[in-house]
Formats: C-alpha cells, structure tokens, sequence
C-alpha cells in the first residue's frame, strides 16, 4: 500500500529540510516498520503524530493510543531513537522561525 502522507507530515518534513536535518521520508525498516521521518544511519525516526494516534479524551489531555505505544517500543527495541511530533504542539507554532527552533529543539543531539 502506497503512503499517503498528511499535510502536517510535508510541514514537518519541509521544515526539517530547512533546519538541515537531512532524512528520509516515509522511511519502511528491514523489519516492515513505516517511519515518518528517518535517518537510517543514526538509526533516528521521527513520529508526526496527528489526532488519530491519540485516545479521545474530554480534557485537554492527549493520551498516546495503543497502536502509536507499540510502534514506538518496536523501533526503540530494534535500536532507533523516537521523536514525537504531536499535532497539537505543532499547530501552536505560528511561523516559520518557530517551527525551526522547536525542530532544533526536539533533534537536538540526534
């Protein structure tokens, strides 16, 4: 099945490319796992993870859903490094130059 990404995955993907973090998208591992955003080298993935990874919740907490959990523990138990893109923290970037630092930010060190 082709991926089809979401528009919040390209304005990660594209910011990640402005800040010069060079990966790759849409990244299947030897073991079948799809990542967002990799850098196979560094074994470092990086999750977008919009509404649907999350459990409906009526406060404003976001609870991880089952499925994101295990995929997470997979990749981390075959030696990748995970970094999470929560939708609701990047909807509250409000430009460019935010949405680069909080990049920085979150790859620090990867």
């Amino acid at each position: 099945q082709e991926p089809r990404p979401s528009k919040l995955q390209r304005d990660v993907a594209g910011a990640l490319s402005r800040i010069g973090w060079d990966h790759v998208f849409e990244f299947v591992t030897e073991e079948g796992l799809s990542i967002d955003m990799a850098q196979p080298k560094t074994m470092t993935a990086i999750e977008v993870d919009g509404p649907t990874h999350y459990l409906k919740c009526t406060d404003d907490k976001h609870i991880e859903n089952g499925r994101t959990k295990l995929k997470s523990r997979l990749l981390r138990q075959l030696g990748w490094s995970v970094i999470h893109i929560p939708y609701f923290e990047w909807d509250a970037l409000t430009d460019a130059a935010t949405q680069e630092a909080y990049l920085q930010s979150k790859t620090k060190g990867e």
